[in-house]
């Protein structure tokens, strides 16, 4: 969190389809159950699925007055593996985290991002296969920052889980959540 704004920024890459926003809106939503200052806004190219997408979430304890996208975040989320890392590491503020969708080991994510980021990983493309039986990732990879980045507890954000979907749907994603909190590496 950056002590000066007393501000965290969050920036979203994924592909259309794998609810990259909604990670970031429900996020936002909880922050703001929470009594924080959030903010979560898409930014697309072509609206399609499985094009390259991007979603910020700002979460303050102040009033929020920017509406810019946002280009040195805190912490990126990347939500589909094969983007290409100069997307989403470009403007990455040094020591922020990058916390990845991956079946690789954290040792070599490591590598591959190189220094001066911390990172972290979650297979969340198995837990979604495995629990909600789709590769919907968003969620599992709501649980990881839920865990990495600790700015907003799970119970405001499971409660906006069950006040957006229907509720056996939300009993899923609640459980992708959590068993992501529980296995993300960092």
């Amino acid at each position: 969190m950056d002590m000066k704004r007393n501000r965290i920024e969050i920036r979203w890459h994924g592909r259309g389809g794998q609810g990259t926003v909604t990670a970031s809106v429900v996020l936002a939503e909880a922050a703001i159950y929470q009594g924080k200052y959030a903010q979560a806004y898409p930014e697309f190219g072509a609206e399609r699925r499985g094009a390259p997408v991007r979603a910020y979430t700002r979460i303050s304890e102040e009033p929020i007055y920017s509406r810019t996208p946002v280009l040195n975040p805190d912490v990126v989320v990347v939500l589909d593996p094969s983007l290409n890392k100069s997307l989403y590491m470009d403007g990455l503020k040094s020591n922020g985290i990058v916390i990845v969708n991956s079946g690789k080991n954290l040792d070599s994510i490591r590598s591959d991002l190189g220094g001066g980021v911390r990172v972290a990983r979650i297979d969340a493309t198995k837990i979604a296969l495995e629990i909600l039986k789709a590769p919907f990732v968003n969620m599992a990879m709501l649980g990881a920052v839920a865990r990495v980045v600790p700015i907003v507890d799970m119970k405001y954000i499971e409660e906006v889980v069950k006040e957006s979907f229907r509720p056996r749907i939300a009993e899923a994603n609640i459980q992708a959540m959590r068993r992501a909190f529980q296995e993300v590496e960092f």
